[in-house]
């Protein structure tokens, strides 16, 4: 897939990733095969949403209730870069 996400689809973690809460940090992070990526909370909630059957359309629904401003583009670039890096993966809607 290209590096664009698109609003239609569905993204979820990757078979081999984790989000987990560090309760040491208060901090979630996302755990992979000798990688750990430490999350702010609005990256924590993008993809504690994400899982498999929401689109990213209908997480930018979710996220936009519960904060002031959510940009799509900005939740897609987020995904994307995690796509890049094989955190996520992203099925056709």
């Amino acid at each position: 897939m290209a590096s664009s996400v698109p609003l239609s689809g569905r993204p979820r973690l990757a078979r081999h990733v984790r989000l987990v809460f560090d309760g040491a940090r208060g901090r979630h992070m996302l755990l992979g095969p000798e990688s750990v990526v430490v999350l702010n909370r609005t990256g924590a909630d993008i993809l504690g949403l994400c899982d498999g059957h929401r689109t990213v359309a209908e997480i930018v629904a979710e996220l936009r209730g519960r904060y002031q401003r959510v940009a799509a583009d900005e939740v897609c670039g987020f995904l994307a870069g995690l796509l890049a890096r094989r955190r996520v993966e992203i099925s056709d809607g």
